[in-house]
């Protein structure tokens, strides 16, 4: 890569204002070396977004038994093995959410979707990007977004995830179990030259374009100029990812203490039980450090014997909807246990788990039916330093959820100034 180009894609940087540029390999040709292995173990973070809210009325702890002492609800009982590794928060929500059907569009990121003027659509970075830029600069992959096949689940199209960047656009996700084990655990078999020439290909598309928007920049008024930077941004993306491919581009892929075998086509309650393995593996040879997940949710209540969909069932009230709803909070609950246990199970070179250091949001932007307040949350692992085993009551019915996103960021030691429209940390986390 020259010279000229480089200090251009810089001069594009400045010009948009993106943080934590060091974080992102740019600043030194480290970036083109592979860390060596630490003795501490690496902070890791874990967001798993359902959708379609849960049965509120049997979800929540009793709001009058905070603290330690509370008892799990009985659609939460397959956690209570759990239960002194986990917090369950109420009074979380975002002020601009108003929107039911696109709860987790901005349930990782807390964006008001209207705060551009003339555009019906708006987002932001989500909280796993952030977290990326300073966790996934030594691994293969900066960060790994699972999502489900949108044809089968909630109508968002294949491959949405969870995850935005920068310039609040949506980040593809691996759809399929079997997509997920060959991107991160299957070597490819396409000779190293081969693969150097496809990078090198790449990159002279990037000139190309680069060049030509740099001719027109000049001529721009102030709202397409904004768009060419967002243009710029995405093609700086391009760079990053293509300058970190070329980085691992010789390393065998590690494959994990207990090998997997390549998954067969999965839905609804085995499809999710899988993903969970797939991360646990991704973690075990350290191929990422973040995580989101976009889990299923018509193939998942189908696959326990419903033949309505999620969003039909999301509108319950007595009957057989309720039954399925809670049938669903159940079976969440459960999977998730299961992967504690196996969290649990994986042991760090220090003897510690793969579950202290890590940090796991599990829950949705949406309660119930459309609405937004009391966004469900439940909080697990030690990579934030939070104190769990309790049952947490904001006192503010309307604590921002962007609150408990810059408190995991916090205390994993990412020093975010803010996030969102978080007004500060919950230092009940953080306090015995």
């Amino acid at each position: 890569m020259n010279n000229s180009r480089r200090t251009f894609l810089y001069s594009v940087t400045s010009a948009v204002a993106l943080p934590f540029l060091p974080s992102l390999g740019l600043a030194a040709p480290a970036k083109y070396r592979i860390a060596a292995p630490s003795s501490t173990p690496p902070k890791r973070m874990v967001f798993l977004g359902i959708g379609f809210g849960v049965t509120a009325d049997r979800w929540y702890p009793d709001v009058d038994l905070e603290g330690a002492k509370y008892e799990l609800p009985k659609l939460l009982k397959p956690l209570s093995r759990h239960k002194d590794d986990i917090t369950i928060i109420q009074n979380l929500m975002h002020q601009y959410s108003a929107d039911g059907h696109a709860g987790s569009t901005f349930w990782l990121t807390g964006a008001n979707r209207y705060a551009v003027a003339g555009q019906s659509f708006h987002n932001t970075v989500s909280v796993d990007q952030v977290a990326a830029e300073i966790l996934g600069t030594d691994t293969r992959f900066t960060s790994v977004q699972l999502a489900a096949r949108g044809a089968k689940n909630d109508g968002h199209g294949p491959g949405l995830s969870l995850a935005w960047n920068r310039s609040g656009k949506p980040v593809a996700g691996l759809d399929t179990p079997v997509a997920a084990f060959h991107r991160m655990f299957s070597n490819d078999a396409t000779p190293l030259a081969q693969r150097q020439k496809i990078l090198n290909d790449q990159r002279s598309v990037l000139d190309t374009v680069l060049s030509d928007a740099k001719a027109i920049n000049r001529k721009l008024n102030k709202p397409d100029a904004n768009k060419l930077d967002e243009y710029f941004q995405s093609v700086r993306e391009i760079e990053i990812r293509l300058a970190k491919e070329e980085k691992w581009l010789a390393v065998d892929k590690k494959k994990p203490t207990k090998p997997l075998s390549e998954p067969g086509e999965l839905e609804g309650i085995e499809e999710i039980r899988m993903m969970y393995d797939l991360m646990v593996a991704a973690m075990q040879v350290d191929a990422s450090r973040v995580f989101t997940y976009r889990m299923p949710a018509n193939s998942m209540i189908q696959s326990l014997g419903a033949t309505m969909s999620a969003h039909t069932m999301s509108h319950y009230s007595e009957g057989e909807r309720r039954t399925v709803s809670q049938n669903r909070d159940t079976a969440h609950a459960k999977l998730l246990a299961e992967f504690f246990d196996k969290l649990k199970a994986s042991k760090e070179p220090d003897g510690s788990s793969l579950f202290d250091h890590c940090s796991i949001t599990f829950g949705t932007n949406l309660s119930s039916v459309h609405t937004l307040k009391n966004c469900p949350t439940l909080i697990a692992g030690g990579g934030s330093g939070f104190k769990h085993g309790r049952h947490l009551v904001m006192d503010n019915p309307k604590t921002p959820l962007c609150n408990l996103w810059l408190s995991t960021l916090r205390g994993s030691g990412i020093a975010a100034e803010s996030f969102g429209d978080a007004t500060g940390v919950i230092h009940e986390l953080f306090e015995n």
